[in-house]
């Protein structure tokens, strides 16, 4: 049987950190350093910053959004620095540092991305997703199967259609309010403007957006079902060959070397 992550809720009224009955969802607390280990077939950790610095010398990739700006974000190797505004995110393969401001960091373990820098975060998504929600992902896997980034927005007014993931999807409410309902005896617990969270893998939840506001929210998951392979992407499929496009069976021979997958 698959080890259960520890799950922690870092809103104990006391302020001390203690095991969340939930297994559906975790919201946590602002702070520096490491939050939270998630999901472990996909090996996952969750930290945040606030003013300090935090330092990150792991085999993996790391996935940040900064929620108050300006932050510095360090790599050593590259042997300069980039300022980051609020509402701008990162993909960074190497070892880093980052200070000042506030934000996540997303490690996922084991995986060699992208380095990518980006935002801010557009307003509304451009895909349809389900209830009139929308997304647009805005870090896309590079292989099918890898990690990605997604902003969803919630229109005033939705009720979603209670769901599920199958892997943990960690969250930050962006702007707007709404609520999340979660588990099968229905909690609520209410969605603000900087909230961290995580859904962990199959936990049945919705969210609502009741107060007559949008809400925005920037998620990352850990695995897809989505993404380019050797036998599909653009410029295999748009090369052609007497007529025919590179990635036809016809044309197989001529897909030939060695997979440089991440």
């Amino acid at each position: 049987m698959k080890p259960q992550p520890k799950h922690l809720s870092l809103y104990a009224e006391n302020g001390e950190t203690r095991p969340d009955e939930s297994k559906a969802f975790t919201h946590y607390r602002w702070q520096s350093g490491h939050v939270a280990e998630l999901d472990r077939e996909y090996p996952t950790q969750l930290y945040a910053w606030h003013g300090d610095q935090i330092g990150f010398n792991h085999a993996g990739t790391h996935y940040g959004y900064v929620d108050k700006g300006p932050a510095k974000l360090i790599i050593p190797a590259f042997g300069f620095d980039y300022w980051l505004h609020e509402g701008m995110y990162f993909s960074v393969p190497f070892p880093c540092r980052i200070e000042k401001g506030r934000g996540i960091v997303i490690l996922r373990e084991g995986f060699f991305g992208y380095f990518h820098i980006g935002g801010p975060v557009e307003h509304k998504g451009r895909l349809r997703y389900i209830d009139g929600c929308t997304d647009s992902l805005i870090l896309s896997p590079p292989r099918k199967g890898n990690p990605c980034l997604n902003l969803l927005y919630f229109p005033p007014g939705v009720d979603q259609t209670a769901h599920t993931h199958p892997s943990d999807r960690v969250g930050v409410v962006l702007s707007g309010r709404g609520k999340c309902v979660y588990d099968e005896d229905n909690k609520t617990v209410d969605l603000v403007p900087g909230m961290i969270f995580c859904i962990h893998t199959n936990g049945y939840h919705k969210f609502q957006t009741p107060y007559g506001e949008e809400m925005r929210v920037l998620a990352y998951h850990p695995e897809t079902d989505f993404g380019p392979d050797d036998e599909n992407h653009p410029m295999l499929n748009r090369t052609i060959i007497d007529g025919i496009s590179a990635a036809d069976p016809e044309r197989a021979q001529y897909r030939t070397g060695q997979d440089v997958g991440t």
